[in-house]
């Protein structure tokens, strides 16, 4: 692809200035680890959110959703809630307030707080390290290859996908390491401002270029209905004939059980909580634990409506001037073709810069935000605990330097290995996070849940999840949850019933500080007993109403820019009256009622 004189010119400020803003306030990250890692808890939680946002705004996973939205159109709005996307609603009602209330720096540091020194707690410590070191240099390598393979498609020069992907990732390393969590907030903020720009751009010149009356053209019956029947009922026979093919392998078509299962999937995913990556980090750096509440609020209201606005643009283009090329074709149809076909063909000059920079953004946010987590699991939970727990402050933070280089030149290692992005993110989502789920549910609701049943779950499930791909290789790996579940819940009853449960100080020290709500009446009991003025939480009843509420308020972000762009503007009208409906809803019976 050839590029203007002024489009690179922009791409090449954008990367320079990144770098000088990881070197300028590199002295602020340099103080101590709280510092470095945390932002020294002084953050705002709305530069928090778009920063935490900004992390989400992934190209890999925006071209995934205007895959989805071409296929299935409006019914596509659900599909994310397989991640699943809701989580950011659980977070913001009540599990961000009861993470940060722990006041401390890491997800492995925070289990001593529930389970204490024992030998459980240490065996539970070390899963949770190596959990997020090792997805750490997975999500490295998931960055090296997208990012490669985006470089080589949009920039001039003959190089070699893996060599972009080095210089790229040599760039963002070089200001995340000096700047620490200051420098990948910041530098996130212009990048979300940048990508919201390109975003915006991209569905105002797709309704500019696209009529509906072009777009009705080329989809089938249902492609425009939100809501859906036991079975899907899209037929894109004389359309698009191969795209039958896609739904079919995809296994959708009994979209009801599909969906039952996703929710089940998700609404497990969700109550256990974030896993130890940098949205857990942007919790934990929120200076109180109502603003990591809002902090958790504000990422589904700032991202959907621009993240949309690009993939119902993308999507449309696509559909109207690419769909009947395909058709008479009948050749397989590469989604990754969409973007630059719309850019090349549609994006003036000037934007084209603009847009680039803005997707360029958007992998090296989520690769910042990575690398930022990932180091403070092995300088604080390793090295400061076991290996020199003396150290002074600015070694520490120099340990975070290597650590930080360290982690990229592995995952990098990795990047070489692996042949694509998708086998990368199968191995993620798949054999890392399959097992995730039912040791990180009991460690908040069960107080008899111990050290030993954490470290057996969590073993249990992560084995479980690297067998039965093997085993049962053609199963979709959503329907493999409930096996996964049922050996990482056997792991954990059997890891804590067989042993004793943790200490009485322990657990009643974590209840009077957490204050979750579910099985905890006997150290609710011994809590009451020592402090007659403990109120407990009730508050499940109001949490799950908020919940529910909260998870139709999040799909209104989603369903508005889309109806807008396709130009369906009654039940755009309608989503926007269900959003402000259930906004008000959330300030009265959540926002209001914010409690540290």
């Amino acid at each position: 692809m050839n590029l203007a004189v002024i489009d690179m010119a922009i791409i090449a400020g954008y990367l320079g200035f990144t770098l000088l803003v990881g070197f300028y306030i590199s002295k602020k990250a340099s103080t101590d680890l709280d510092a470095y890692f945390l932002g020294g808890k002084t953050i705002p939680w709305w530069i928090l959110g778009v920063s935490n946002a900004s992390g989400m705004f992934d190209i890999t996973g925006t071209m995934w959703l205007v895959s989805m939205c071409f296929v299935y159109g409006l019914k596509s709005a659900w599909l994310p809630w397989i991640w699943p996307t809701f989580n950011q609603i659980f977070l913001m009602i009540y599990l961000s307030v009861w993470l940060r209330r722990s006041n401390v720096m890491t997800g492995a540091e925070w289990l001593k707080t529930r389970f204490g020194d024992g030998k459980g707690a240490q065996l539970s410590h070390l899963i949770v390290v190596i959990f997020a070191i090792v997805s750490a240099v997975g999500f490295i390598a998931y960055a090296f290859k997208g990012i490669g393979k985006f470089a080589s498609t949009f920039f001039p020069w003959e190089l070699a996908p893996d060599t972009y992907a080095l210089i790229i990732l040599s760039v963002t390393t070089l200001y995340v390491i000096k700047g620490g969590m200051y420098s990948v907030v910041f530098t996130e903020l212009i990048q979300f401002v940048i990508m919201t720009i390109a975003s915006l751009s991209v569905g105002i010149i797709a309704m500019v270029y696209v009529s509906p009356e072009e777009l009705n053209a080329v989809i089938p019956a249902g492609w425009k209905e939100l809501f859906f029947g036991w079975t899907l009922d899209l037929d894109w026979t004389g359309l698009i004939d191969s795209v039958n093919v896609k739904i079919q392998e995809d296994g959708f078509s009994l979209f009801t059980f599909f969906f039952l299962m996703m929710v089940f999937k998700g609404v497990m995913s969700s109550m256990a909580g974030p896993v130890p990556n940098y949205d857990m980090q942007r919790i934990l750096a929120a200076k109180s634990p109502s603003e990591a509440a809002k902090m958790s609020g504000i990422v589904s209201l700032v991202m959907f409506v621009p993240r949309y606005m690009m993939v119902a643009g993308l999507t449309i283009l696509a559909l109207v001037f690419l769909g009947p090329k395909i058709q008479s074709s009948q050749e397989a149809f590469d989604f990754e073709l969409i973007l630059p076909y719309a850019i090349q063909n549609f994006i003036p000059v000037g934007l084209t810069g603009l847009l680039i920079a803005g997707l360029l953004a958007a992998f090296m946010s989520t690769y910042a935000a990575t690398v930022n987590a990932a180091p403070a699991y092995f300088v604080n939970d390793i090295y400061k605990k076991y290996i020199n727990p003396n150290g002074s402050k600015t070694l520490y933070v120099r340990m975070s330097y290597w650590a930080s280089v360290v982690l990229v030149i592995i995952g990098v290692g990795f990047g070489f290995l692996v042949e694509s992005i998708n086998e990368i993110t199968q191995w993620i989502f798949g054999a890392l996070f399959g097992g995730y789920s039912a040791a990180n549910v009991l460690k908040w609701y069960w107080w008899r849940f111990n050290g030993h049943g954490y470290f057996w779950g969590m073993m249990a499930g992560l084995l479980a999840s690297l067998v039965l791909p093997i085993l049962l290789p053609d199963l979709q790996p959503l329907y493999a949850f409930p096996y996964l579940l049922v050996f990482s819940l056997m792991g954990c009853l059997l890891g804590s019933l067989l042993t004793s449960a943790e200490s009485d100080e322990v657990l009643v020290e974590f209840y009077k500080n957490v204050r979750p709500w579910g099985f905890w009446k006997p150290i609710r009991e011994k809590v009451e007993q020592s402090d007659p003025s403990f109120i407990a939480n009730n508050d499940f009843g109001r949490d799950m109403t908020n919940i529910a509420v909260g998870v139709v308020w999040q799909l209104t972000l989603v369903v508005i820019p889309i109806y807008l762009v396709i130009r369906e503007f009654i039940p755009m009208s309608v989503g926007i009256g269900v959003f402000l409906i259930t906004s008000w809803i959330l300030k009265k019976n959540w926002l209001d009622k914010l409690r540290d």
